[in-house]
């Protein structure tokens, strides 16, 4: 599984509940549910709360978790990213931590980000993570 890399730290992770019995690899993109729960990202435009950022161990008793809200980072594209183009979750290419330009589906709420690099499927490009955002460009 590819997952993120941080970059450049712009704000403190900020708490979120996670499952105890869950296990969310460090770098892991997460979606958002009602309550201020996360869990791993698993599918395309899922609505974005940040990346993981400590390991999580199953059943080891931790129900919170930091969750980076801000920051770069490096992402895997899923297809095209164009630098200055909002992003969002694609998870078509098999690996839900990946990304792609956003489409109208992902205004605002379900946009993660800005590229700040173009790049293609497979390639690794800079993302400013800014859960939904809306920069206002979308392809």
């Amino acid at each position: 599984m590819a997952v993120w890399t941080l970059v450049y730290e712009q704000a403190a992770p900020v708490p979120f509940i996670v499952s105890n019995a869950g296990a969310i690899e460090k770098g892991t993109l997460l979606k958002v549910s009602d309550g201020m729960i996360a869990a791993a990202s698993a599918g395309d435009t899922d609505v974005i709360c940040g990346v993981e950022a400590e390991e999580k161990i199953a059943n080891d008793g931790k129900t919170h978790l930091g969750v980076y809200m801000r920051g770069i980072f490096k992402a895997t594209c899923g297809g095209n990213c164009t630098v200055g183009v909002g992003l969002m979750s694609y998870s078509s290419t098999g690996d839900a931590n990946d990304v792609i330009n956003g489409t109208n589906a992902a205004v605002g709420y379900k946009c993660l980000g800005t590229a700040l690099d173009t790049g293609t499927d497979g390639e690794t490009i800079l993302v400013e993570l800014m859960p939904g955002s809306n920069p206002g460009a979308y392809a």
